[in-house]
């Protein structure tokens, strides 16, 4: 079968899949599923060929012998857990059903844009009415504290009024009581009172407020519990958090999943002093005892249990000898808790709600634009409003640009300089404050957008503060989303290129205190996908990480040698057929190619700018004409002017997406990134649809915008936050469940190599929280895909197949649907 696949005549029972044969893993993917398809056969999985990189060491590893070692690889410890009860499969939902589904969330949009907009025309007129500066702030800082009290009490309000007390059960989607959900969820997430509390930057930003919060939603959250996640809870009665906990950011504990057509909501219980690391997702119907840990870019799933003080990481998670607990403590108590609260609070009322109010008088009463903006009623008619527009948009739209680059590189310089290295320091305290400031303005995801996937990005990340000094340029160093805590303690070496995705770690914190300490990413590297990496890296130079690796932190220093799944084990750190387009073996051709891509990339950001401006003239547009005919019908031109910027934002950014491509399908590639194709693929990653459509997510709306961007989508599929970054390669069916965070990806490079394909996901599939799926994978009918998986690229998952962990592999034990976790002997014994 191998040699079938491999196309040759026969293959040696001791060569090696990848550096005799030149197999990859696209090429070992469809070998392990013809192996899967003879029923004659144990089930392969691309971990067990990664392990066993020979037909007679996978051959006995399968038989459970011991190998040429005297080692058993594949012999294993199981164990097992509880397995959640079995639903009775759903019925899926007709178009009926789904269709008024659809129409009673669009209305409950609009009342709440106009109620919206009600309350604040009337909270400025009431404001800007005053008759001295004195009587004007004073009215500013009332009417911020009744907006605070509504927005506090409104999605509290409404979880009681709709819900009630959150149960483990049952909800299928698009019927009535999914919609009664959907609102509390809306109304939970979009708080703003969320977004200025625990903020929606790329920094850890934990807030006593924040706790307050979800208490007043029902969770039970204990004394001195830091939580750093910006995915908020929604089942939060079900939600249980012990004294001292640390849930750190980019974690996900929703309480909640979709699986087949229904939501499923369940508890999840964290002892005191646990520990739940970044990146990691947490399934309903888990829990975690006492002093337990969970590592980074791990998961539970349900049914799983961390008993008392155990350390585990992986996914699904298992135990583990490293300690996730890098910090020590710190003095903070309940008052400096309180009194970081009460600063925040203080700071919204009198600063921050007073200075919004009072930019937005200035621009229309006391500002040079005040002028063009007070023209009478229709002036939208005249020729002179869309003058005056351009000229307004022009200035505010570039002077924005230029005045953040400058403030990116110099205020938060400041600020650091406050901050020592290694050192640690209070939560709550000021310099916890000057941390999280840092981290706001130089997380600016703009910047790396227009920058990302050039040469460009290195002076970038540089001017903000990287130490870059030794890096080689490639033209593609880093893509457009590299996050961090602090940029100044970052340091990458020569030839590194890194993908999409990546999230440095470079601050660490306990419930009491935190610490900022140096990340440093080894020469020569290659870096894939969503990988959360952390300053107690154990990776040196000429380093392969996967997509979605767990990057190890303990055991020796690895070197010349890829890291594929969480947990990590060591793969090839590259293979022939990605080689043959590297062209930086030849330093003449590679300087031109270089100089020439980088003109290309150089017009592809001018065309990002024009892009970018031109919706923002539009907004302007609309906003003005909003603001002339509030003289002449009051409230309803605002509310209007909110919902018609929102349509204008969906039907102009996919019209860019579509016309950027030709309007016509994409196709499968394999070149080098040195190729002109590769540099066109960058600017469609520029200038796709930003990611706004999200907030369509759980709505038949987020469907519509995918097919208008090319996907082929099927009827009544549920997706709640699902990304395709080439939407046109890819195929969901009909009645597909698409949970939130994951990613449909028919891309990947490799060091200097570019490869797309297409991915199928078959109908009534489900897709589990922070899934992963690669191009050139098929998934089958009814296929489930476990949370925080990772399906590899070239897999084919077989219909109704159950498939969990990273890399995915068929997880499902019996028909009963029970789980288990196997921890490998040999994995334990290296």
């Amino acid at each position: 079968m191998l040699a079938e696949v491999v196309r040759v005549e026969r293959v040696p029972v001791d060569s090696n899949f990848f550096d005799d044969l030149g197999a990859d893993s696209m090429v070992m993917a469809k070998f392990c599923a013809r192996v899967r398809k003879r029923e004659d056969l144990p089930s392969v999985s691309m971990k067990d060929v990664y392990r066993h990189q020979t037909i007679r060491s996978l051959a006995t590893a399968l038989a459970g012998a011991p190998d040429a070692t005297g080692i058993t690889p594949v012999t294993a410890t199981s164990v097992q857990v509880p397995a959640p009860a079995r639903a009775e499969a759903a019925k899926p939902a007709g178009t009926p059903q789904y269709i008024l589904c659809g129409t009673l969330q669009l209305l409950f949009y609009l009342g709440y844009v106009y109620l919206g907009a009600v309350v604040l025309t009337r909270g400025y007129d009431w404001i800007t009415g005053g008759s001295s500066l004195l009587d004007w702030y004073l009215r500013a800082v009332a009417f911020g504290a009744a907006a605070f009290a509504g927005l506090c009490i409104l999605p509290v309000a409404a979880k009681w009024v709709l819900v009630g007390r959150w149960k483990p059960r049952e909800i299928r989607i698009w019927s009535l009581g999914y919609v009664r959900f959907w609102v509390v969820k809306t109304l939970i997430r979009s708080n703003p009172l969320v977004l200025f509390m625990n903020g929606r930057t790329h920094v850890s930003a934990s807030s006593p407020l924040y706790v307050l919060y979800l208490r007043a939603l029902g969770a039970k959250v204990g004394r001195g519990v830091a939580i750093f996640s910006r995915t908020v809870p929604v089942c939060t009665d079900l939600l249980t958090i012990g004294d001292g906990a640390v849930v750190r950011k980019d974690s996900s504990i929703a309480c909640y999943r979709a699986h087949a057509g229904m939501i499923q909501t369940g508890p999840v219980a964290l002892g005191k002093d646990v520990i739940v690391g970044e990146a990691t997702v947490l399934d309903i119907n888990t829990s975690m005892g006492d002093g337990a840990q969970i590592g980074h870019a791990s998961s539970l799933h349900a049914g799983q249990s961390v008993p008392a003080g155990e350390h585990w990481h992986g996914s699904p998670a298992e135990r583990t000898g490293v300690d996730y607990r890098v910090v020590g403590p710190a003095a903070c108590g309940s008052l400096r808790r309180s009194a970081y609260a009460i600063g925040q609070l203080l700071t919204m009322l009198l600063v921050y709600l007073p200075l919004l109010f009072g930019g937005v008088d200035v621009l229309l009463d006391k500002s040079p634009f005040s002028a063009i903006l007070d023209t009478g009623p229709a002036a939208f008619t005249r020729w002179t409003f869309y003058r005056d527009a351009l000229a307004v948009s022009v200035v505010f739209f570039f002077g924005a640009i230029l005045l953040g680059l400058l403030f990116v590189a110099i205020v938060p310089r400041v600020l650091n300089l406050a901050i020592k290295p290694d050192k640690v320091y209070p939560l709550y305290s000021f310099r916890y404050s000057l941390h999280r400031a840092i981290g706001r303005m130089t997380n600016v995801k703009f910047f790396t957008q227009l920058f990302g996937d050039s040469s460009y990005i290195v002076h970038y990340l540089r001017w903000i503060g990287y130490d870059l000094s030794t890096l080689e340029q490639t033209g593609s160093n880093f893509g457009t989303e590299v996050m961090h805590e602090t940029p100044y303690h970052v340091s990458v070496g020569s030839g590194t290129m890194v993908a999409d995705g990546l999230s440095i770690i470079n601050a660490h914190f306990s419930n009491t205190s935190f610490t900022v300490s140096r990340v440093s990413i080894g020469a020569h590297s290659f870096l894939g996908n969503r990988i959360a990496y952390t300053s107690q890296s154990r990776t040196g130079e000429n380093c392969l990480l996967a997509t979605k690796v767990l990057v190890p932190v303990d055991g020796p220093v690895r070197q010349g040698i890829g890291l594929l799944g969480s947990p990590s084990f060591e793969i090839p750190r590259s293979v022939d057929r990605d080689t043959t387009v590297n062209l930086r073996k030849n330093p003449a051709e590679f300087r031109r190619r270089l100089s020439a891509k980088n003109r290309y990339n150089l017009r592809s950001m001018g065309l990002f700018l024009l892009v970018r401006w031109l919706h923002f003239l539009g907004i302007t547009l609309l906003a003005m004409a909003a603001a002339d005919l509030y003289l002449l019908i009051g409230t309803e031109a605002i509310a209007g002017e909110i919902a018609v910027s929102m349509l204008f934002t969906v039907g102009y950014f996919c019209l860019i997406e579509r016309a950027v491509a030709g309007f016509r399908a994409l196709r499968p590639q394999f070149c080098s990134i040195y190729d002109r194709y590769f540099w066109w693929h960058e600017r469609y990653w520029k200038l796709v649809i930003p990611e706004f459509d999200k907030a369509f997510s759980g709505t038949p709306f987020k469907n519509v915008i995918s097919r208008l961007l090319g996907a082929r989508i099927g009827r009544r599929v549920f997706d709640d936050g699902c990304f395709f970054p080439e939407r046109t390669l890819a195929t969901v069916g009909d009645d597909c469940t698409l949970n939130a965070e994951t990613v449909i990806q028919c891309h990947s490079q490799e060091d200097g190599a570019f490869k797309s394909d297409r991915i199928t996901i078959g109908a009534g599939s489900t897709l589990g929280t922070g899934a992963f799926v690669h191009y050139g994978v098929t998934v089958g009918d009814g296929a489930v895909l476990g949370p925080a998986c990772f399906v590899m690229k070239g897999e084919e998952v077989p219909p109704h197949a159950r498939w969990g962990g990273n890399p995915a592999r068929d997880d499902r034990v019996d028909h009963d649907h029970d789980h288990s976790v196997v921890v490998s002997n040999s994995a334990r014994q290296r």
